[in-house]
């Protein structure tokens, strides 16, 4: 049973990375598109492979999601002894529970789908939330990209420099990159107002004529790294702040905001296709060897654990 890789649309250069640093055979995949956008893929050879469906969900998340199903049930189709769903960057991984009545879980009901159109495991790459295992009813690995972040930060980071979680959520997250780079950690708390704004109010930690890596696991409008940014400068921090994330959504005004603050370097990696632009100063680093040393791992049944988010 060889190992196979399959590439959806959303990121093709990736999936082509992953096989090549696996030397996997890549299976051709003819991405059909009907006039009123109805998707129907058609996958190559897979009988009897150890298959890895290749395809983060976003953006559009939507669009990647239904590819996704229709690729995992077309291996399914074709004969794969196993089928794992490598989902770089996990859509709808914020909707782990609901906040009022009338929501779904949206992860729930995408782990379902998943494993009901074929998938047999699940691969991701630091989701939003550590809840998403317990959502799904299948086997999840929830890799982590910070030692491939946080080697690149420790070329460049200050001695005296520290680790800001930009809200609560991400302290676990900061104290990780802390711990590798041997910096101290500042919290910023920060409120919610709408999928597009955010409210930062309080610091905790001491940033004083310091530079500050923000850290988290994904942005998205840039209202979280932008709340976090003036609440340091009004602590006194250095002009000369430096932005890690796992996941560049970059969506909406992301990049007018970004544009605008005193960020010296942006990282982030590419479980998502992200292009360069003129006014951000970004550098991308792959996730290719993390997702296909996972594989290989996986394939010869050894365990993953050095490899895992920490929760």
């Amino acid at each position: 049973m060889g190992v196979r890789v399959v590439a959806g649309t959303a990121h093709p250069a990736l999936a082509g990375a992953v096989a090549a640093t696996l030397g996997a055979v890549s299976v051709e995949c003819e991405p059909m598109c009907f006039p009123d956008g109805e998707l129907r893929p058609v996958v190559g050879h897979v009988r009897g492979g150890d298959v890895y469906v290749v395809q983060p969900t976003g953006p559009a998340v939507n669009e990647c999601v239904i590819e996704l199903l229709l690729l995992l049930d077309a291996c399914r189709r074709g004969g794969a002894d196993r089928i794992t769903a490598v989902v770089p960057y996990f859509g709808y991984a914020r909707q782990d529970r609901r906040t009022r009545s009338g929501q779904p879980v949206g992860a729930r009901v995408m782990a379902e789908a998943l494993a009901a159109a074929g998938a047999d495991r699940m691969l991701v790459v630091d989701p939003h939330t550590a809840a998403l295992e317990a959502t799904c009813g299948i086997p999840v690995d929830m890799l982590t990209a910070v030692p491939v972040l946080a080697g690149a930060l420790a070329q460049e980071t200050a001695e005296t420099a520290v680790v800001v979680s930009p809200d609560l959520g991400a302290v676990k997250l900061a104290e990780h990159y802390a711990g590798r780079l041997r910096r101290p950690v500042a919290v910023v708390r920060k409120t919610r107002v709408s999928g597009m704004s955010v409210h930062a109010e309080e610091l905790v930690g001491d940033v004083a004529g310091r530079p500050a890596v923000i850290v988290d696991d994904m942005i998205s409008t840039g209202g979280t790294v932008e709340a976090a940014v003036q609440v340091l400068l009004g602590h006194g921090a250095a002009p000369d702040i430096t932005v890690a994330a796992t996941h560049g959504l970059l969506a909406g005004p992301a990049r007018e905001r970004l544009g605008h603050l005193p960020i010296r370097r942006l990282y982030v990696t590419n479980t998502l296709a992200v292009d360069a632009t003129p006014e951000l100063p970004l550098q991308v680093r792959s996730v290719a060897s993390l997702l296909a040393d996972a594989i290989n791992r996986l394939h010869h049944s050894e365990p993953l654990d050095s490899l895992l988010m920490r929760t």
